[in-house]
């Protein structure tokens, strides 16, 4: 497309704004289709497909679908792998992690009195939890073939 013929079709463009195409101008959408009715059937039937209410001597079957995936059974998953245990040094770092802040926090609200050696003990066992398990990750990822985000 030329400039010209670009600037033209602009100034078109610009000239006609806000008028709306009358119906005449639209191509009409059957000179397109073949004549083909989609509500009535065609009489021909392939090899495997399933028999429709009506076809043959059967007569109406109340089991028939027209989505034959619906008739197969739901997916049913097999059953999970146990969840393992962990060994009782990390189950208590753990422990000490989540249940010594919830604790404190409980004994806070309810305005329980704690003495100093048990508040002591609940916050050394919150840090020494963490600690024993920072130091005891892996340092191997999870994946050895991921090595991150790849741009």
């Amino acid at each position: 497309m030329s400039k010209r013929d670009e600037d033209e079709a602009w100034r078109q463009i610009v000239a006609n704004y806000g008028e709306q195409p009358s119906v005449d101008d639209l191509p009409r959408l059957d000179e397109h289709v073949e004549e083909h009715r989609i509500d009535e059937p065609s009489a021909e039937r392939l090899p495997g497909d399933p028999e429709r209410p009506g076809d043959g001597a059967q007569g109406e079957d109340a089991s028939y679908s027209p989505f034959p995936w619906e008739d197969e059974g739901r997916y049913v998953p097999p059953p999970p792998p146990p969840v393992p245990r962990p060994e009782p040094r990390r189950a208590l770092a753990w422990v000490g992690l989540f249940g010594a802040p919830i604790v404190l926090l409980v004994a806070l609200v309810f305005g329980i009195y704690l003495p100093g050696w048990v508040s002591a003990i609940l916050v050394g066992g919150f840090i020494g939890g963490f600690v024993y398990l920072v130091s005891t990750m892996s340092k191997d990822p999870r994946d050895p073939g991921d090595d991150g985000a790849v741009v």
